[in-house]
Order: structure tokens, then C-alpha cells, then sequence
């Protein structure tokens, strides 16, 4: 397997694949690398370098008692940029991933990087708070955090069959393939890291690290987000942002990713070809 050792002796796992301009994928929670395998699959064929890493704590990358943060998260991902020497790269962040790469420009800017993406992303802020209104409130990540502490199994089988993929919807076509995928993707992950994770996600404020953002930015979300409302995330992110633009996917779930993969290939290669 690709791995390599962290500054602070964290392994971390990473699939290359192609040639061409780089393309670098940071995933959601608690999943890893192969949730964005429909988008590499895809992008490397028509010619694109494109790469994808675990997140510490999840996947097959080492499962760290400390450092299940922001910070770290994005000094991972310099890391690995760094060390494959990856320059003009395209970096696109799903969920929680799109805080990843917000903190990893907002602490390491963009020399490196030619455009960024952010997925059903969470920032700006997903927290409920005074300057903050239209955020999630804390009980709804107490609550996430029981359920993980109770069986966490069974969280992750109702988030995918449920509010992830849309599934609860009326008239929704249920893949039980991807209900699977994302619980055993989940199950890879380390408990506490994921657990920690949480905390990550949800109060990590991205607002000055959108501001650093110098780059054409793609910003994706669906309207019928139910993980991560569109109000509080795409659209305010999309504010923030010099140069955005902005797709709005109608009646899209969280995780479009694989709901919604045929047209998100097709923006984002539109996207990376400047169209």
C-alpha cells in the first residue's frame, strides 16, 4: 500500500492513480478514500492525475489517540502534496473533507493549487451560535456523539439509509449497496477518531480560511441537504468566496457523491477545464 509517516508518526494511507494534472480528493465522515471512487475513476480516465487519501484515524491510515483536528487534518494533506510534489492541483473536499482543504489553504495558502472545490462541504461554520444563526444546534451533534458511543453500528446503517443518501424521501430509490458501503467505509474508521471527529466538523469555524481562498472555487450543494443544510454551508460559503461559483443541485441529498455522480463528474471535469 501507499503510506506515508507524518511529522508526528501518524501513517497515512493514499491511492494514486493517472497522469496528468493533479487532482486531490479529501473525504467526508466517517468514511475515506474510496467514497470518492466514482470522481477518480472517472477524472483519471479522461487523463487527470488524481488523489486520495484516508484522513488520520480512518480507513487504513493509523488510528492516532490525539490530534482528531482541523489542524492536523490539513497539515496531513500538506504533507502528502508536499511529498508527491504536486504542483497546479485541483483540490476538491466532500463534507468534511471541504473543511479540510479550507484549513489546509487557510494554513498553507495555495501555492500549490490551481483551483479548489467544496462538496456538500461543511464550512463556513455548521454550529448553531450567536453570529452563527442559521447553524445546526449542539444537541444534534450530542447527539450523533451518543449514538456513537451507544452502537455506533447501527448510527452509521441510519444515516445512510436515512438522511445521507436521501433514502427517507418519499418516492426514494433505495440502494442498499450504498447504505452498506458507507457503514462498511465507517466501520474502518477508529472510534474515538471518529468520535472526535465530530467535534471537528461541527464547531471548527472556516470563515477566515474561506477569506485566503485566491483561486477560481466550485461550490456544490444540494438543496435537500439534510446532513448539512445548504443555507448554512454552500450558500454562505459561496458568499465568502472572491471567486466562486455556485451550482445548486434541486432536490439533491448529502451524499450526491453517488446520488447525483454522473452530472458532479461532468461539473467538475467542466470545471477543471476552465468551462
Amino acid at each position: 500500500m501507499s503510506m506515508f509517516t507524518t511529522r508526528d508518526g501518524s501513517e497515512i494511507y493514499y491511492k494514486d492513480w493517472g497522469s496528468g494534472q493533479p487532482v486531490v480528493f479529501s473525504h467526508g465522515w466517517p468514511l475515506q478514500a474510496d467514497s470518492w471512487e466514482a470522481q477518480m475513476f472517472f477524472l483519471a480516465s479522461k487523463g487527470y492525475r488524481v488523489i486520495a487519501h484516508d484522513r488520520r484515524g480512518h480507513g487504513r491510515s493509523s488510528q492516532p489517540w490525539d490530534g482528531n483536528d482541523m489542524d492536523h487534518y490539513a497539515d496531513d494533506l500538506a504533507e502528502l502534496i508536499e511529498r508527491l510534489d504536486l504542483k497546479d492541483a485541483v483540490l476538491f473536499g466532500f463534507s468534511t473533507g471541504g473543511g479540510e482543504i479550507a484549513r489546509y489553504i487557510g494554513r498553507h495558502g495555495t501555492g500549490r493549487v490551481a483551483k479548489a472545490g467544496l462538496i456538500s462541504a461543511v464550512p463556513p461554520l455548521m454550529l448553531k451560535t450567536t453570529a452563527n444563526p442559521g447553524g445546526l444546534p449542539l444537541e444534534v451533534f450530542d447527539g450523533i456523539r451518543a449514538g456513537a458511543l451507544a452502537d455506533r453500528s447501527q448510527l452509521y446503517k441510519d444515516i445512510a439509509s436515512g438522511p445521507f443518501f436521501g433514502f427517507n424521501r418519499p418516492g426514494a430509490k433505495v440502494s442498499q449497496g450504498m447504505i452498506d458501503w458507507f457503514w462498511a467505509q465507517g466501520m474502518q474508521a477508529g472510534h474515538k477518531n471518529a468520535y472526535d471527529s465530530i467535534k471537528a466538523f461541527s464547531e471548527t469555524d472556516f470563515t477566515e480560511d474561506l477569506k485566503k481562498f485566491d483561486v477560481p472555487t466550485l461550490v456544490v450543494h444540494g438543496d435537500d441537504d439534510q446532513i448539512v443544510p445548504i443555507e448554512a454551508a454552500g450558500l454562505a460559503s459561496a458568499k465568502l468566496l472572491r471567486n466562486a461559483k455556485l451550482l445548486v443541485y434541486p432536490g439533491a441529498p448529502h451524499g450526491l457523491t453517488d446520488t447525483h455522480k454522473d452530472r458532479l463528474n461532468a461539473d467538475l471535469l467542466a470545471f477543471i477545464q476552465g468551462e
